[in-house]
């Protein structure tokens, strides 16, 4: 019994040790990209580096803010982002509900067909759909960056692994006391499936603030851009007169990263328990 208990005891020991050395690792790169967004150029190349500032600057934001238009990047993916993650989980949640507790002719297979769809890369569909996109003159939109993806093949699958943990009794139940089949997927699916519903909404979020193929591919206009494209255009831009925007690139870096951090820290809990849900078996 002691020795089993002192194994236990290191087990959980080296697991912590290691956690927090892969946690280390994963930290360093993030601290060291805040550090050099108040650093100037000088400092950012020198050798060997330095964690903290020696000469502490905000002249890389300055710079971000004045010479490029970051906002209007920055208010374009975030629009995108938040209203991509609200269709997302309407459609995806509304199919796996489907799915889940409905049984119809030739679900299984077409369940089948959409689980396939997910090992078509998306570079082979790219040209067809952006063909597709320009003839609905939809290019150069937020309706390009949207619609499209919808209702994704892995999201769907994620809801409906989720919803066939739900007992069917519930659903009973309140086809008993009268609720409509939409009332019973708005008002007793999707509470229930709220850990679901955060991981999807946390994939999803992630998947458009970094998506920059396909924004690349379908928008033109400068104002139009998204904070992945706009960004790409900063690196090794150098204006007359000016230093290379490496700090600036950083400035910028540094802003993007505060809405993801925001969202995961806001559901993380339900995001672990919501990706468990792909173990749930019929």
């Amino acid at each position: 019994m002691v020795q089993a208990t002192a194994k236990r005891r290191f087990e959980t020991i080296l697991l912590n040790v290691v956690v927090a050395f892969g946690g280390i690792i994963v930290a360093i790169p993030l601290i060291w990209m805040i550090s050099s967004s108040f650093k100037p150029l000088s400092e950012i190349y020198a050798f060997p580096p330095t964690l903290i500032p020696e000469t502490f600057t905000t002249k890389n934001y300055e710079r971000l803010l004045s010479d490029w238009p970051f906002w209007n990047w920055y208010g374009n993916s975030l629009v995108i982002a938040i209203f991509s993650t609200i269709t997302v989980l309407f459609f995806t949640s509304l199919a796996g509900f489907g799915f889940a507790k409905y049984r119809f002719r030739g679900s299984r297979l077409l369940f089948i067909i959409l689980l396939a769809s997910t090992m078509i890369p998306f570079q082979l569909i790219l040209v067809p759909l952006y063909i597709l996109m320009s003839r609905l003159s939809w290019s150069n939109s937020y309706l390009a960056l949207v619609i499209p993806f919808m209702a994704p093949a892995l999201g769907i699958f994620l809801m409906r692994q989720f919803m066939l943990s739900i007992p069917s009794e519930l659903i009973e139940a309140a086809r008993i006391d009268g609720a409509t089949e939409f009332g019973i997927y708005w008002r007793v699916m999707l509470p229930l499936a709220r850990p679901a519903l955060a991981a999807q909404a946390v994939l999803t979020f992630l998947g458009a603030w970094n998506s920059f193929l396909w924004p690349l591919s379908v928008l033109r206009n400068r104002d139009y851009m998204t904070l992945p494209v706009g960004m790409s255009t900063m690196v090794g831009s150098v204006s007359a007169g000016s230093e290379p925007a490496i700090g600036a690139t950083m400035a910028a870096a540094t802003l993007v990263s505060i809405p993801v951090i925001i969202v995961f820290i806001s559901v993380q809990k339900q995001y672990i328990a919501g990706l468990t849900a792909a173990s749930v078996k019929e």
